[in-house]
């Protein structure tokens, strides 16, 4: 029977399969050390896609490659040697073997890609133990002659020590574990039994006793408040030790503890002392140490023992590479030499970056003792501290080219807001009152994706849009955020804070005295989360539209250079709410309902109005926001069209009208109802939805999640401080 497949192409594969998975697998261990860190600084769908199929391919490449060596023992895959004596093959396939282990190890930059991935550590560790045994099976197998048996064995103790790195690593960040380390000794509190023995004895003998209840301070308490010195927070080094402190105490956010009276009260009066800048440096750094503990080697590596093994890891790797060098290669076929001193070379390349990344990190800093603040490492690391700031921070005469290459290499997250909006995506997707045959053919490549289930990721792609987070903005977020954590001090106004979505602002505050404002209410009070978000993010663009016309800019400019930040301040928190509902529909799940229905509704009417107008794709949001606030509204939607759409485009347009009648007001108005559904999703959004965002670029929602958690707004604090001690007193 022939072969479909011809035989010059098996000499092919079998001649170069297990050099060339060998150098893949080095490639894909080079392109996930420097390209994994990306993740967190780009929210981008090509690097994601890029880091994901790297991971996935490279334990499979390594594996697979494993698996070629102990198949090829005994063979002669390789072109042959006119001086070989019959052993290097076996000798370079053992050489090669814990190369393999090494890279299954994995680098120090990504140990999982998703949460769950950290579930798997069990299933790493029974890798570990048979990849070591099939490779020393390789090594066995090329005794008793083998010349390379010492760099080869130092290059298995390499690989063993990465590979269990790796292991711990996913280990120690799997939730469980993670919560476990979190937990504190079990406290039994003061001895009931023996107490109320001793009171009944006193009873008994007829004596006058009583117990009272006297107030102790728990132990935590007792020491003394959190310290911060003079000029600390311009000082890099100490603002890294300062969020390290913090990382410490509320990293169990992510796994739901509960903290006390004392962690509440010390983080409150610290960032109450706090400017927005400050804040915002001290949550970034420490949102990166989540991202690095839960996503990387980082915990493991910075320890005594990590310091250890890393140690005798880079040393066998050079050691081998000398002993290598030096051992008579003329057995040996030169391209495979050649190969081998890729691998070593690469090893030891990997390393030094990785030995770079262990000094040169948050964490070094962060051990950077008060006392050695001036001290030269650390003058150096202040510098490279420096780097990773934000472009708030950045000289107005900085280089442009050099500032965009330092934050693309250096920042610790995606600094900017991303975006989307209802009716600019209504509009797009109105088909055009006169399609040619090229609009006929992109139409049915639009039905093809739809079929095969790709239509949220071509809106990702086509729609989603970013702006930078201005420093202004989040001074007013956090402002808002500051000012309703002063009157959080008892459990009930805590947790109405905390559950607030629009009805703080418009009945305890300001605008309680305003009658229009009350009339409000109703939507916010009664109607659903996501349905909220809907029909304040399109009345906002009718309101946004309508006051940037140029006309009424120019009639009433003065209005215009009032509230010029106000407008931009809704319009991003607008167009950011609806992103998230729309394209995290996972983060959003909780707290979103049916949002996706709503929204596909809502675009649907949006999409048919537009439509019936003749309004296509090249028409301004101006003009469609205006024809649609032409439609009148005296009878509720509901009342002509039932419940059967889910659809609030009208609903909206009567709040707009509701919203028109306030003037100028309405900006101030909608802005801090905007900061409030913001910090209403932040706050009951799961945790771990959180943590999962920051290794896509990290997102807004995610910082003010992490504000609130210390100003102590929300339900994982014990607001009283709990601790009493009874005594039991006699009388005469």
């Amino acid at each position: 029977m022939v072969s479909p497949i011809p035989t010059s192409v098996k000499n092919i594969w079998e001649k170069w399969n297990l050099r060339g998975f060998v150098l893949l697998s080095l490639s894909l261990q080079t392109i996930l050390i420097l390209g994994a860190p990306f993740r967190k600084r780009s929210p981008s769908l090509f690097v994601t896609l890029v880091i994901w199929s790297s991971y996935l391919l490279a334990d499979w490449a390594a594996n697979f490659a494993i698996g070629l060596i102990a198949n090829s023992q005994g063979d002669n895959p390789f072109a042959p040697n006119p001086n070989n004596t019959g052993h290097f093959n076996s000798d370079l396939l053992a050489f090669w073997a814990p190369f393999l282990l090494l890279h299954l190890g994995g680098p120090d930059t990504i140990t999982a890609f998703a949460l769950e991935d950290n579930t798997l550590w069990l299933r790493h560790l029974f890798g570990l133990v048979f990849q070591v045994i099939a490779a020393v099976y390789v090594f066995i197998q090329s005794f008793p002659k083998n010349k390379l048996w010492l760099p080869t064995v130092l290059l298995f103790l390499a690989g063993i020590i990465k590979y269990a790195e790796r292991t711990r690593a996913l280990y120690l960040a799997s939730l469980d574990n993670f919560k476990e380390s979190m937990i504190k000794k079990p406290d039994p509190g003061p001895n009931y039994a023996k107490l109320m023995e001793e009171y009944s004895s006193k009873k008994d003998a007829k004596l006058p006793t009583h117990i009272e209840l006297t107030a102790e301070r728990s132990k935590d308490s007792r020491t003394t408040t959190y310290v911060v010195d003079p000029g600390d927070m311009e000082h890099n080094i100490a603002l890294v030790r300062h969020a390290f402190h913090f990382f410490n105490i509320f990293k169990g956010l992510i796994v739901d503890l509960i903290f006390s009276f004392h962690e509440r009260f010390e983080s409150r009066v610290f960032f109450h002392d706090r400017t927005a800048e400050d804040a915002f440096k001290l949550v970034a750094i420490e949102l990166n140490f989540i991202y690095e503990a839960l996503f990387t080697k980082v915990v493991v590596v910075h320890s005594k023992k990590g310091y250890i093994c890393r140690a005798i890891s880079f040393s066998a790797v050079c050691t081998a590479l000398v002993c290598f060098q030096k051992i008579e290669k003329h057995d040996f076929h030169e391209f495979d030499v050649g190969i081998t001193y890729i691998l070593l070379f690469g090893a030891l390349a990997l390393d030094s970056i990785a030995v770079f990344m262990l000094i040169f990190s948050d964490w070094t800093v962060a051990a950077v003792k008060k006392s050695c603040q001036d001290s030269c490492l650390a003058n150096i690391l202040k510098r490279y501290i420096t780097l990773k700031q934000s472009w708030w921070f950045v000289a107005e005469n900085a280089n442009p080219y050099l500032e965009r290459c330092r934050q693309l290499l250096f920042r610790r997250w995606y600094e900017s807001v991303s975006i989307f909006n209802l009716i600019h995506y209504s509009l797009k997707e109105c088909p055009k009152p006169s399609p040619n045959i090229f609009d006929y053919f992109f139409m049915a490549c639009i039905e093809i994706i739809y079929l095969m289930g790709l239509k949220d990721l071509r809106d990702k792609i086509k729609y989603r849009r970013s702006k930078p987070l201005k420093k202004e903005l989040w001074k007013f977020i956090f402002d808002q955020l500051r000012r309703k954590s002063m009157l959080a001090d008892d459990p009930e106004t805590a947790r109405r804070i905390s559950s607030a979505r629009g009805d703080w602002i418009l009945q305890d505050s300001d605008w309680n005295n305003s009658k229009d404002c009350r009339k409000l209410l109703r939507y916010v009070v009664d109607v659903e989360f996501d349905q909220s978000i809907l029909l304040w993010h399109i009345a906002t663009e009718f309101c946004y539209n309508l006051d940037m016309d140029p006309k009424v800019q120019e009639k009433e400019s003065y209005k215009a250079a009032a509230v010029s930040t106000e407008i931009e301040h809704c319009k991003i928190l607008s167009d950011y709410m609806v992103y998230l509902l729309v394209m995290q529909p996972t983060m959003m799940s909780t707290v979103a309902g049916i949002g996706q229905i709503r929204f596909r509704d809502t675009c649907a009417e949006a999409i048919k109005f537009f439509s019936r107008r003749e309004l296509g794709p090249e028409v301004s949001q101006k003009e469609a926001c205006e024809r649609i606030l032409e439609v009148n509204t005296d009878v509720q939607p509901v009342a002509v069209k039932g419940d059967r759409s889910k659809s609030v485009l009208f609903d909206a347009c009567i709040l707009a009208k509701e919203l028109m009648t306030l003037d100028e007001k309405k900006w101030k108005l909608m802005s801090e109802v905007w900061v409030e559904l913001l910090a209403y999703a932040a706050g009951h959004c799961r945790a771990n939805d959180h943590v999962q965002l920051l290794s896509k670029g990290g997102e807004l929602v995610t910082f003010v999640w992490l504000v609130m958690a210390h100003f102590g707004i929300g339900e994982q604090f014990l607001i009283n401080e709990g601790h009493a001690r009874a005594k039991l007193i006699v009388g005469k």
